[in-house]
């Protein structure tokens, strides 16, 4: 009786896996229809996406040539750098409302509110001080408000502005 069994287990576990790859087999050639069926439009994205990843990784510069091309990818990485905040505006007021007011004004993430209690902590450390824990970051508060495009002067203008508002 064992070996019957063994018998018909063999037989119907062959058969299955025989329709399993025949069900792999019509799966492949349907999916391969499908393919060759579609015909994929050049469209400006596509074109675009395709010249970016046939640019090459990385140039070799030798020659006059090469220093050429070298001087226009220094000037081109130069040009691609990132530009200072508000066209470099010195303005306190116009730094604080754009970028410090919308954490400090509701007190969010335990920014001090713009009022002489919630700064009396702060109030004793030089302006030096407070300016260096705006550029770099203090507690919850990111490196320059997080507004990475501020330069040390526009920080420096801010700071200034606000403590100019607690007096």
């Amino acid at each position: 009786m064992s070996a019957e069994h063994d018998r018909i287990f063999i037989k119907n576990f062959s058969l299955t896996i025989v329709g399993l790859m025949i069900f792999t087999v019509l799966i492949i050639a349907l999916a391969i229809g499908i393919h060759n069926r579609l015909e994929l439009s050049d469209t400006p994205s596509r074109d675009a996406a395709r010249q970016d990843r046939l640019q090459p990784f990385a140039g070799v510069y030798a020659g006059e040539t090469g220093r050429a091309a070298a001087e226009e990818a220094a000037a081109a990485a130069a040009a691609a750098e990132p530009q200072v905040a508000f066209d470099g505006s010195l303005d306190g007021g116009l730094i604080y409302e754009r970028a410090c007011a919308s954490c400090h004004d509701g007190g969010i993430a335990g920014a001090p509110e713009m009022e002489a209690s919630a700064w009396a902590g702060r109030l004793d450390k030089s302006k030096e001080e407070l300016v260096a824990n705006a550029i770099n970051g203090i507690g919850a508060m990111p490196p320059r408000g997080g507004r990475r495009d501020l330069s040390d002067e526009q920080v420096e203008v801010s700071v200034a502005y606000m403590l100019d508002m607690l007096e």
